[in-house]
């Protein structure tokens, strides 16, 4: 079957060969001879060919494109005919019948590319002739752009470039054609760029001497005429071929002119322009195999292509052992050599004309090439032997250089077209590969491609303009790591564009610049690198700080409108920002410091960006390609794109190794820097040596010494000075004055240092007048002869010594040197050109015969010099201006560029984001504050804020919490909380939905970041207060826990309620009064829009969620919460706007993030507790304010308690309360008691030490029963006294090492002791003071600072009467409810034995009492008391003094009181009598409880004990214990309601005290407990009822005084055996006497009258039954005692004794004399003794009164022979009558319950009940005391008497 191929080639045969023949018709109306007409007869051939094969691939590729292509080339078709085989050659190429694999296909290629860029045919119209051109642009695009294309040479694929650019830029034709001819050329220049990785770099040998046959002209440009034309020698015989593109000489034969357009008029006019090479056909033909040029020979105008040979790129020989030839379609496995690496071409390249050095490699072509498709292309393959080698990176360099070239402003033939095509072109090199690893194109680049760039910045047409910046992108994108200074200037421009004030300077341009620099500081790491290759390089500019300060200022607006180029510049800082965001993310996410992976890299791949990695892409697919199966040879389709042909193309291609290798070499460092990636100190070390010497040169360029000195003082130039250290940095500093240079080293002073500043420059191997040049440069040369002539000698003795000496003598070189500067000067200088014609090159020779030490110097060396200087001048610096200074720039700037200053280190990413940060944050967070502020737009402001977020993340990252302060404080202000008026702000706030972006971004952050919060606090908590004035917190927050409150809640904002009308309704009135109409409209009700405001601030409020501040607080460092609660605190108003709700509201704050943070509450404790000791302590009255401390002190008490590590300090804060104004202590007093309550009920447990209970039912006591606190504990504050808190350690100290020293009083136990029991060391505390004999009164009773030492005579403080049945503590009003509460919780202590500790057994006791005392007669005290001072808690819940603001007040119910929670009698009083019956019997309850249960619970204890080794003091079970420590206390209070007013009381008191008294536990005691329960419990009892207790209720009186005539009778009855053996029974009897006598005046009915008698004739039978009335040694038989008991008895009851005892009658007067004698002057004498109860009621010795905790002193171990129990009463001590001092100074304080005289019975007496034991033993002459028991010596009268 024949090849469907083969049938194609033959269709276009025939529409070819059809066509000519019609068109020779046409013209000459006779049809052609096939055989005459060449054309034809080819067609002819080829049919028998093509007939006589089945497959196409058997014949060459020549041969059947010979005859088309002879139709493109022949002058003599038609456009038509042309046009129709131009197609067919495409639809060859497009279904690839040219296999590239096949041996003759890079010939005929190559054909097809010199036919098809030389096409000819006769003109007919302009538009059928573009048509012909489009198709030869179309054939072109597609030979390029398939697979054979890269069979192209070097040659060819220049040649169809410079044909495409002709068509491009001839303005005759039409738009569409020259715009198909750029498309054209973007895809193959996309195609050839995107090979650049498959080609390698060649020699440096091959680089210049190639480089005159590739130029490329455009057009039109009059060096083209240089360059001769050349005719090419025939291909087919029969035809001759011009030599130019399709341009006819003006020799063309007149045949063209038939033609309608005459020829083709464009092709006329311009000279040939095309530099053609010899054609292929020429080269095939010359013989020459030579392997180069010889050295002599300059370019032969017959160039072969042998020479082309060494300059393309196949440097990347074959290896010459021959490819295995595989079957179609495999691959061939190719072994290569790999050629020496490439070596770097210098920064300033050689003139490129000149012809380099010949190679001494063998040439190319001595080798086989084979193709890497496994062809073998020998020498012998082609009849002349010369390969034809694939183009490479030669055509890319001159197309390169071409495309630079067209975009030089300066150069007149570059049109805008050109321009614009030139920079499109450009960037589309520069988009598809990365040039920087080819140093042929890279210096390209750095050079001219860079300074036309810069220039064209500076053109007005922003076209132009826009495409530079663009281009100047992708070159700095990729290879700013070779353009350190470039980026620099480039920079720089920007900035002076941006700055720029100039009027013409379009706002356009701006923004592009400012679009530009945002592009650059998007590249990753680029920001980093300015930084350290620029701020931290000392002869740099601080791009970056620069740059950041500029788009700072820039995006604040002058106008105050905003623009597009202030939100470039800020997008620009965001940019920043958003990638170290990005970093730290990362970080965070990776947790692992990425830097320590990344090594970096100062040139090479690491600078490529994405879009740049293009080439090692395609080296990688393109690798599989070579090895892997063969590409399809017809694809269905081909690639449209050169970039994506690019990546098939296989041919020519190269390995990438070594470029790869040279890529990677080891990073270079900068000198400056210690390593590839200095830390921050070193960089931060640089930057202030950067500063210094900023400020030193700037001294120098005003004057030398000077500035020179400075660096000294500095220490960064060494003193003395250091000539080579000096010479180096005037060399290196850019910034120094060239004019200061010149005068300060051509000073004579300084010739030392002229030789170092010579010898700092490399003169070896450059020509005299390049040195000269070099020198000239480096300063400013001085005008004045004798100065030249030292810097010129200095610099050829140096020259001349390292170029071995040139000339015959020095002076000749000097003579050369001045010659050079008088050229320079005469050809250049405006001034002698003026007067003279320049110098001539003969006038130089001639000038310098004989000067070379009298001979010549070399005449061609002269010839160049002169030739130099009159093309380049020698620029001295500073001296010129224009294009001639900004040369002189340029080069000064490439050769900085050449230098290790040009070193440009790349970093990771992120690598300096802590330096970059602290340096941007401030202008960034200015700029955005401002561009939010001003912005009405919504993105801009989310940009904004997500640029705020951002800041506040890096902040956080990095921990600087200064920024994060400043960030949060911006936004604050934004949030218009803290500026606006209370009244406005919900309607101000709900309306400004920026205000709402800011507060919930202020509280997102610091819910997010809290931890680096430190003065931002403060601002926050200013907007939480704004935000509670003007009620816009979510209720859970100004809802505080309360204990009074039914629900527990109440609301710190406090409004007035209907039920509190009371005064409110005259304060509202009055208010309305003074309101002007417009408020009293405003309080109408508000509208409908400020209500929906309301309702978006509040909704805005709620999600900004405050409250998590306060529960998320226990995730802040320790830092930030300190901050917070100073905030809080210091938040507190200051007087003019003191506000007690806003100071309670942060009160609440700071008390719940208190309990929030309990886990490490010790460290904070210690500020809120001085913060709560200022509200409380220091308030002279109560107020809202110290209502909420206090509630709050116990809320944390409770919670608090549960921590063992902070509870003991949380207990002794409590005292805090107790430090109170007693006064403002009770208005908080139903607070304090419902929290106490609430603290015993859940933390009882947790208490252990005496002293925490002492504080605890102190408090009980002040806030229960209205008890003064200790007066210890009373601060006094003066007005300048406010020092704040003391802390807990500062609290009067309770613990002192010895207990004597500090207690005030002496226990009688301690008298009685031999002094040296060991004592426990205790506190001092109140109770003692209470619980032992006396109450000691007095304001300084226990001022520590005054110590008593313990010595026999101890002085006396004044002593409270102890043997009453009150406690006698100053009480003052107390709170019903508060009372109720107390004695619950007291109850709650006593019901649980768990509780009853031995720590607080005593002071529950003593507490007991006290309500016993405030609930007596249904607290009688208080109302009384009350009718004068209404009591009333409300006032506690009013404001102090509504804020003022703007003359306003701030709130109108600012002065309405508050609905108080009833405190007080109002709704109370109904309640009250039953609530203190409750209470009493409560409390009779409870003594009773605790009476039975004392002996087990004390057993127990001492049990317990028993178990533990080291037990702390010991614990007695006995009796006497018991009695001192608990039941005689307790009977006192049950005995002291026994006196209550109310009837069921009283009855249920006696109840319980007969119930007590004659319980069994109580049998074990012994006769002095019983003596004492007489005196202690039921005489005052006694004395107590003989009052007018119950005006109302005289029958009940009259049962209450006869049962407790009865109880008094039965007990001294039922222990009358123990009571005998006392020795003051005889008192104590007649004591009972005596009360029996005024019980039977007390009543006024006859029930007291007949029951008295009745008891009395008990006892006297009982006790005369028991003989105690007898004596067997008195006369009469009867004892003194039943003398005395009659003349007692016979003063009430005259015939009792008749009717008991008839017998034994006495005479009267016996006794009457001592009785009357003892017996003070009294109203009365039928009452004689009135002392002598008093007497007896006083035990024969002073009891010891028992020291609370140390039971084991209680006087067991007494001298005594009685065994004396102490009746331990907890009630002040009484003193021993032997330490009396002899002369009372005080009058002792008698204790009398009402303060008015008794009046008892009928007849009038005065009865002090309880004595000072001195005063009895003073006024008494019968010695009824004994005197001091340790000797026991004297007995009582009595006893004598008997005796």
């Amino acid at each position: 079957m024949v090849d469907k191929n083969i049938y194609i080639v033959q269709g276009e045969i025939c529409a070819v060969v059809g066509a000519i023949k019609r068109n020779s018709r046409w013209s000459t109306h006779t049809p052609l001879d096939e055989e005459q007409d060449p054309l034809l007869n080819s067609f002819c051939h080829l049919k028998e060919t093509l007939n006589n094969i089945k497959e196409l691939s058997d014949v060459e590729p020549n041969v059947f494109l010979r005859p088309f292509l002879e139709v493109v080339r022949s002058e003599d078709t038609t456009g038509p005919i042309t046009g129709l085989a131009l197609t067919s050659v495409n639809k060859f190429l497009s279904y690839g019948l040219i296999d590239a694999n096949h041996e003759g296909a890079a010939e005929s290629i190559e054909n097809m590319a010199d036919a098809v860029t030389h096409a000819r045919f006769v003109g007919t119209d302009p538009a059928s002739d573009e048509v012909v051109l489009m198709k030869i642009l179309q054939v072109l695009r597609t030979l390029l752009l398939t697979p054979v294309g890269a069979h192209l040479t070097n040659e060819s694929v220049c040649e169809i470039m410079q044909s495409c650019f002709r068509i491009c830029f001839e303005m005759r034709l039409s738009e569409l054609l020259r715009k198909s001819a750029e498309h054209t050329l973007v895809d193959m220049v996309q195609l050839l760029f995107s090979r650049l990785p498959q080609f390698k770099e060649e020699a440096k040998s091959f680089v210049g001497a190639n480089m005159k046959k590739l130029k490329m002209r455009a057009g039109g440009m009059s060096e083209s005429s240089k360059w001769k034309k050349q005719k090419r020698s025939p291909r087919p015989p029969r035809h001759m071929v011009r030599s130019a593109s399709g341009l006819t000489d003006t020799s063309q034969p007149p045949t063209l002119s038939n033609n309608l357009s005459g020829g083709v008029p464009f092709m006329e006019e311009q000279p040939p322009g095309l530099p053609l090479s010899d054609s292929v056909a020429s080269s095939i033909s010359s013989p020459a195999a030579d392997s180069g040029l010889d050295a002599s020979s300059k370019a032969t105008s017959r160039e072969d292509l042998t020479d082309l040979e060494q300059s393309s790129s196949t440097a990347t020989t074959p290896s010459s052992e021959p490819g295995r030839l595989e079957t179609q379609g495999e691959a061939v496995q190719v072994e290569r050599t790999q050629s020496a690496s490439v070596e770097s071409i210098p920064e300033v390249l050689e003139d490129r004309d000149s012809l380099a050095e010949q190679s001494d490699t063998a040439s190319v072509h001595d080798m086989d090439y084979v193709n890497p498709r496994g062809v073998r292309f020998t020498q012998s393959t082609h009849k002349d032997g010369a390969a034809l080698i694939p183009y490479g990176l030669p055509c890319l360099r001159e197309l390169f250089r071409f495309l630079i070239s067209l975009t030089n402003p300066h150069d007149r033939h570059n049109s805008d077209v050109m321009l614009h095509m030139g920079l499109q072109l450009l960037t589309v090199a520069l988009e598809a590969a990365h040039i920087a690893p080819y140093q042929s194109l890279l210096c390209l680049v750095k050079d001219e491609l860079c300074r036309h760039l810069f220039q064209l910045l500076s053109v007005d047409r922003i076209n132009l303009y826009a495409s530079s910046i663009r281009v100047c992108f992708l070159l700095f994108e990729s290879m700013r790591g070779h353009l350190k200074f470039q980026l620099e200037m480039y920079l720089k421009k920007l900035m002076d564009i941006i700055t720029s004030e100039n009027a013409k300077m379009p706002y356009e341009m701006k923004e592009m610049a400012l679009e530009a620099i945002v592009q650059l500081w998007r590249i990753p790491s680029f920001v980093t690198e300015l930084y350290i290759n620029y701020d931290c390089d000392y002869y740099c500019s601080n791009l970056f700080e620069d740059l950041t300060k500029l788009l700072s200022k820039n995006a604040f607006p002058v106008s105050g409108q905003l623009y597009t180029t202030h939100l470039l510049s800020l997008e620009a800082l965001l940019t920043v920002i958003d990638s170290i965001e990005a970093h730290c993310q990362a970080k965070v996410l990776n947790s692992a410091d990425q830097s320590d992976a990344v090594t970096p890299e100062v040139e090479g791949t690491g600078s490529r960006g994405t879009d740049t990695v293009i080439g090692e892409r395609l080296a990688n697919t393109t690798s599989t390609v070579k090895n892997g199966p063969e590409v399809e040879e017809k694809p269905a389709c081909l690639p449209t794109s050169g970039h994506l042909m690019a990546e098939r193309m296989s041919l020519g291609r190269q390995d990438q190794e070594e470029i790869e290798l040279a890529d990677k070499k080891a990073p270079k460092k900068p000198q400056r820097f210690s390593c590839c990636l200095p830390d921050s100190q070193e960089l931060i070390e640089i930057k202030n040596k950067k500063k210094l010497l900023i400020t030193g040169t700037e001294q120098f360029n005003q004057k030398p010494k000077k500035g020179i000195q400075f660096l000294q003082e500095k220490g960064l130039l060494s003193s003395p000075m250091d000539n080579n250290e000096v010479a180096q940095w005037l060399r290196e500093n850019p910034r120094l004055d060239k004019k200061m240079i010149g005068e300060f080293v051509s000073d004579r002073k300084n010739m030392e240092l002229l030789d170092s500043f010579v010898n700092t420059f490399t003169f070896q191997g450059l020509r005299i007048d390049e040195a000269l040049r070099l020198y000239l440069e480096a300063f400013r040369l001085p005008g004045e002869a004798p100065v030249i002539q030292r810097l010129l000698e200095t610099f050829t003795n140096n020259w001349h010594k390292v170029n071995g000496s040139p000339f015959m003598t020095d002076d000749a070189g000097f003579a050369l040197a001045y010659a050079i500067i008088m050229l320079n000067t005469d050809q250049h200088n405006h001034n002698v050109r003026k007067q003279n014609i320049p110098m001539t090159v003969e006038q130089f020779k001639k000038n310098l015969k004989g000067v070379n030490g009298s001979k010549d110097f070399d005449q061609d060396m002269l010839e160049d010099i002169y030739n130099a200087i009159k093309n380049e001048e020698i620029v001295m610096p500073e001296e010129q201006t224009g294009l001639v200074k900004e040369n002189y720039i340029w080069s000064v700037l490439l050769h900085r560029g050449a230098s290790p200053e040009g070193i440009f280190l790349h970093v990771p990413a992120g690598s300096y984001d802590h330096d970059l940060f602290t340096m941007t944050w401030g202008p960034t967070i200015a700029a955005l504050s401002y561009v939010f502020d001003k912005s009405l737009d919504d993105t801009i402001i989310q940009k904004a804020i997500a640029g705020f977020r951002k800041c506040a993340m890096i902040a956080a990252h990095y921990g600087f919490s200064d920024v994060f302060d400043n960030l949060i404080i911006s936004l604050c202000k934004f949030t218009t909380l803290s500026s606006e008026s209370i009244e406005n702000l919900p309607t101000v706030f709900g309306s400004n939905s920026k205000a709402q972006v800011a507060a919930k971004t202020v509280f997102s952050l610091s819910h997010r970041h809290g931890d680096i919060l430190r003065e931002g606090w403060k601002n926050i908590m200013d907007s939480m207060l704004q935000l509670f004035r003007a009620e816009l917190l979510p209720k859970v927050m100004v809802e505080v826990e309360d204990f009074v409150e039914p629900s527990g809640k109440i609301s710190l904002q406090r409004e007035e309620t209907p039920s509190n009308r009371g005064e409110s309704a005259v304060l509202s009135f009055v208010n309305w009064l003074t309101l002007s109409g417009a408020e009293q409209s405003g309080l109408r009700g508000p509208s409908t829009e400020s209500q929906e405001a309301k309702q978006a601030a509040i909704l805005c409020i709620k999600q900004c969620d405050p409250e998590k501040l306060i529960t998320e607080s226990k995730f802040l460092q320790l830092e930030s919460l300190q901050e917070l609660m100073k905030a809080l605190i210091s938040v507190t108003p200051d007087e003019e706007t003191y506000d007690e709700e806003d100071a309670a509201f942060c009160l609440e704050m700071l008390l719940r993030i208190v309990l929030e943070n309990r886990d490490r509450v010790s460290c904070v404790w210690q500020t809120v507790r001085e913060y709560l000791y200022h509200l409380c302590v220091h308030e002279t009255e109560s107020c809202f304010l110290v209502e909420r401390a206090v509630v709050g002190l116990l809320r944390l008490a409770i919670r608090l308690l549960r921590r063992e590590d902070i509870s003991s300090q949380v207990l002794l804060s409590l005292r805090l309360l107790l430090m109170m104004k007693p006064h403002v202590l009770s208005r908080v007093s139903r607070e304090v008691a419902y929290g106490l309550h609430e603290l015993l009920k859940t933390n009882a447990a947790n208490i252990h030490c005496s002293d925490d209970w002492f504080t605890l039912f102190s408090l009980l006591e002040c806030i229960g029963a209205g008890v003064k606190p200790p007066a210890s504990l009373q601060v006094t504050t003066g007005p300048d006294n406010d020092t704040g808190a003391q802390s807990d350690s500062e609290l009067p100290s309770y613990h002192t090492s010895e207990v004597n020293v500090d207690r005030g009083y002496t226990s009688d136990s301690e008298v009685y002791t031999e002094h040296g029991k060991s004592r426990m060391p205790r506190s001092i505390t109140d109770v003692d003071v209470a619980n032992s004999g006396w109450l000691v009164v007095g304001k300084d009773d226990l001022d520590v600072s005054k110590p008593v030492v313990t010595n026999p005579k101890p002085p006396t403080p004044p002593l409270v009467n102890q043997y009453s049945l009150t406690v006698g503590q100053d009480m003052g009003l107390h709170d019903t409810k508060s009372l109720i509460k107390c004695v619950e919780s007291l109850s709650f202590i006593v019901r649980d034995a768990a509780h009853v500790t031995p720590e607080n057994f005593e002071l529950c006791v003593k507490t007991i009492r006290v309500f016993v005392e405030a609930s007596l007669n249904g607290g009688y005290r208080t109302h009384e008391k009350k009718k004068s001072h209404k009591y009333d808690a409300k006032s506690s819940r009013l404001r102090k003094k509504p804020r003022e603001k703007d003359g306003l007040s701030r709130r109108v119910k600012a002065s309405n009181q508050r609905a108080s929670r009833p405190h007080s009698d109002d709704e109370e009083d109904e309640g009250v009598p039953a609530s203190y019956h409750t209470v009493s019997l409560q409390l009779l309850d409870l003594m009773h409880t605790l009476h039975t249960r004392a002996a087990s619970i004390y057993s127990s204890w001492a049990e317990e004990q028993r178990h533990l080794e080291a037990a702390g003091r010991k614990i007695e079970a006995n009796s006497q214990a018991l009695w001192s420590s608990c039941w005689c206390p307790l009977l006192q209070g049950i005995a002291w309601l026994c006196c209550d007013a109310r009837r069921q009381v009283r009855m249920q008191a006696l109840t319980y005290l007969q119930r007590a008294l004659l319980v069994h536990d109580l049998q074990t005691l012994d006769a002095v407990e019983w003596e004492s329960c007489f005196n202690k419990v039921l005489f005052p009892l006694l004395t107590k009822l003989l009052e007018n207790i119950s005006p109302a209720d005289v029958g009940g009186m009259e049962e209450t005084r006869m049962r407790a005539c009865t109880l008094l009778s039965k007990v001294f009855l039922q222990h009358l055996s123990p009571l005998l053996s006392l020795p003051t029974f005889a008192a104590l009897w007649l004591t009972i006497l005596d009360f029996m006598d005024k019980y039977m005046h007390a009543g006024s009915s006859d029930l007291l009258l007949e029951a008295i008698p009745e008891s009395l004739k008990n006892m006297l039978l009982v006790m005369d039954t028991a003989g105690i009335f007898h004596s067997a040694d008195s006369r009469t038989g009867y004892s003194d005692l039943w003398e005395i008991t009659w003349e007692r008895i016979d003063c009430f009851l005259p015939r009792l004794r008749e009717e008991l005892f008839k017998q034994a009658a006495m005479p009267e007067p016996v006794s009457s004399v001592p009785v009357e004698s003892v017996a003070p002057p009294a109203p009365c004498p039928a009452t004689p003794a009135p002392v002598v109860p008093t007497e007896s009621m006083c035990p024969s010795r002073p009891e010891s009164p028992q020291e609370p905790h140390t039971p084991s002193a209680n006087g067991t171990e007494r001298s005594s022979p009685v065994p004396h129990t102490t009746p331990p009463i907890p009630v002040p001590m009484k003193m021993n009558p032997s330490e009396v001092p002899a002369t009372i100074t005080q009058s002792p304080l008698i204790l009398q319950p009402l303060a008015s005289p008794l009046q008892v019975g009928v007849p009038p007496m005065s009865l002090p009940i309880i004595l000072n034991p001195a005063l009895i033993e003073a006024t008494s002459p019968v010695p009824l005391l004994p005197g001091p028991r340790a000797t026991d010596s004297g007995d009582t009268p009595e006893e004598q008497a008997l005796s």
